[in-house]
C-alpha cells in the first residue's frame, strides 16, 4: 500500500510507536547535516571550493598571458575584482552545476542504495519532516559552497592585484567600491539558478532513486541549458530558461545597466526552484516504503517530473514574451552600433591616459559607429562573427574625423568580442608602459553586451 499521508506512522514502526509524536525538524535538520559534512565528497568540494578559486587567480596573475576569451579575463592584470568575475563565469559553467549534483542529487538516493528508509521513518515517523530536513541541508551546504567560490576568488584577486577600479562591459570605468558592490551582487544572483539545479536535483534523487541518473540530472540540466543559450532561440525562450541567470549578471556591468534580463532570469529561475522541490515533495509522498523493491521510479517521474517543468518553461516564455515585447533574436544593427560606439567612447580616453596623452572627453570625441552584417547581404541583425564596425570620432585639437575598423563575434547570448583590424596606431596590438607595469592596449579587443530586451 502506498503512503499517502505524511505525517501518519510508518507501517512498521508497530503500535507502540503510532502515538509518539514526530522528531522536531531541526534535530533531524542537525543528523542530516552530519550526514552532509561526514561524506568525503562534500568534505572534498569544500576544500576546493574554499582555496581553489583563490589559488587559480593568484596563478593566473603570475602568467603572462591571460584568458582573454572568458569574459573579463583581459582584465585580471589590472584589478583583483577581474578575477572573481573570471571564476564566477566558470562556476556557472561546470562547479556550481557539479556541486548540486553531488549534494542535492544524492540525498535521497544515498538511502536508497543503503536500504535505510524504514529505519529513518521509525526514527523520525514524519515524511514531511524528512523531506524539510533533507532539503534544508542540502541549501545550506550549497551556500556554504557557493560563499566559498566567492570569498576565495575575490580574496585571490585582491592579494594579486589589489583593488584597483575595474573597466565595464561598455568601456566605462567602476571605482574599487562600485566594483566590489556589483560583483558581491553578481554571486547573489547566481544562487537564483543554483537554487534550480538544486531543486531539479532533490527532484531527480526522489524520482529516479538509487539509479545514478538522479545524481547526474542537474548536471546533465545545466549542460542542456548552455547547449540551448549558444542555439539562435527566440529571446523569450532563453529568458525563459533558468540556466540564463547565469549569464545575464553581465548587464550589472553596463552604464546603464541591463537589469530587465537579469531580473526576468532570477525571476524564472526562482520560478524552476519552487515547482521543482513541490514536485520533489509530492513525489517523495508517495513513495511506498514498504517495497523494498520500489525505489520511486515509474510512471509518475514522467506525470509528476518532466511535464509539468516542460509546462512552467512553455508558460514563462509566454509571459516573457508578452510582457517584454520581445521577438527574434535580440540582436539588431542599431543595438550593435550603439554598444560599440559607446564602449569605444569610454575605452579611447581611457588609452589617452594610459599613454600620457594630453585628456580628452567623450563629448569631445562625438563617437558613432556604422556596423554591417555579412557585408550588408541579408537581414542586418542575429549573431554571427561576421559582423564588421567602422567607428568615427573627433580627433580633438585637429578638428579632423579618424575612423577604426572592428570585427566583432556576437553570440546568440548577445555577448560580442570586437577585435581591432586597423589603424594600427589605434587599435593594433601593442604594450602600454603605465604606472610601471605593462599592460595590453584597451582599444585591441574589448568585450560588450546588447541587450536583448526592446529599447525604450
Amino acid at each position: 500500500m502506498t503512503a499517502t499521508v505524511a505525517d501518519a506512522p510508518a507501517a512498521a514502526a508497530g503500535a507502540g510507536t503510532a502515538g509518539r509524536r514526530p522528531v522536531p525538524v531541526a534535530r533531524i535538520l542537525r543528523f542530516e547535516l552530519v550526514k552532509q559534512f561526514s561524506a568525503w565528497r562534500v568534505r572534498l568540494l569544500i576544500l576546493l571550493c574554499w582555496l581553489g578559486p583563490g589559488l587559480l587567480v593568484f596563478a593566473i596573475g603570475q602568467q603572462s598571458t591571460l584568458p582573454s576569451d572568458t569574459l573579463f579575463g583581459r582584465w585580471m592584470h589590472a584589478t583583483g575584482w577581474a578575477g572573481s568575475l573570471v571564476v564566477l563565469g566558470v562556476a556557472g559553467t561546470w562547479a556550481l552545476p557539479l556541486v548540486t549534483s553531488v549534494v542535492a542529487g544524492d540525498v535521497f538516493a544515498s538511502e536508497d542504495r543503503l536500504g535505510t528508509w524504514r529505519h529513518l521513518l521509525i526514527a523520525v515517523r514524519s515524511h514531511r519532516r524528512i523531506f524539510a530536513a533533507k532539503a534544508i541541508a542540502s541549501v545550506t551546504v550549497i551556500l556554504l559552497l557557493v560563499a566559498g567560490l566567492a570569498t576565495s576568488s575575490v580574496v585571490g584577486g585582491l592579494l594579486t592585484e589589489g583593488d584597483q577600479p575595474l573597466v565595464g562591459l561598455d568601456g566605462h570605468l567602476l571605482t574599487g567600491g562600485d566594483a566590489a558592490g556589483k560583483v558581491l551582487l553578481a554571486w547573489v544572483c547566481v544562487l537564483a539558478p543554483t537554487l534550480a539545479l538544486a531543486a531539479i536535483g532533490l527532484l531527480g534523487s526522489v524520482a529516479l532513486g538509487r539509479s545514478p541518473m538522479g545524481l547526474l540530472l542537474p548536471m546533465l540540466a545545466a549542460l542542456g541549458m548552455q547547449t540551448a543559450q549558444m542555439l539562435p532561440l527566440p529571446v523569450a525562450v532563453r529568458l525563459a530558461l533558468p540556466g540564463y541567470a547565469f549569464i545575464s549578471w553581465n548587464g550589472l556591468f553596463t552604464d546603464p545597466q541591463q537589469l530587465g534580463p537579469l531580473l526576468i532570469g532570477v525571476g524564472v529561475s526562482l520560478v524552476w526552484a519552487v515547482v521543482a522541490t513541490a514536485l520533489a515533495y509530492l513525489l517523495f509522498l508517495r513513495r511506498d516504503f514498504t517495497n523494498l523493491t520500489n525505489d520511486g521510479t515509474g510512471r509518475r517521474v514522467l506525470a509528476l517530473g518532466v511535464l509539468p517543468l516542460a509546462g512552467v518553461l512553455a508558460a514563462t516564455a509566454g509571459v516573457t514574451a508578452v510582457a517584454t515585447g520581445a521577438g527574434g533574436s535580440g540582436i539588431d544593427q542599431d543595438k550593435v552600433q550603439r554598444s560599440v560606439a559607446t564602449a569605444f567612447a569610454h575605452l579611447y580616453p581611457l588609452q589617452q591616459a594610459q599613454m600620457h596623452q594630453p585628456p580628452v572627453t567623450e563629448a569631445q570625441l562625438q563617437t558613432s559607429a556604422t556596423c554591417t552584417k555579412s557585408e550588408g547581404l541579408g537581414a542586418q541583425e542575429g549573431p554571427g562573427n561576421d559582423w564588421r564596425c567602422t567607428v568615427y570620432w573627433n580627433v580633438p585639437g585637429y578638428n579632423v574625423t579618424a575612423q577604426a575598423v572592428y570585427q566583432l563575434n556576437v553570440t546568440p547570448n548577445g555577448r560580442y568580442i570586437a577585435d581591432g583590424d586597423g589603424p594600427v596606431q589605434v587599435n593594433g596590438y601593442f604594450l602600454i608602459v603605465t604606472q610601471g607595469r605593462v599592460v595590453p592596449n584597451p582599444l585591441w579587443q574589448f568585450d560588450g553586451n546588447v541587450d536583448l530586451l526592446p529599447s525604450h
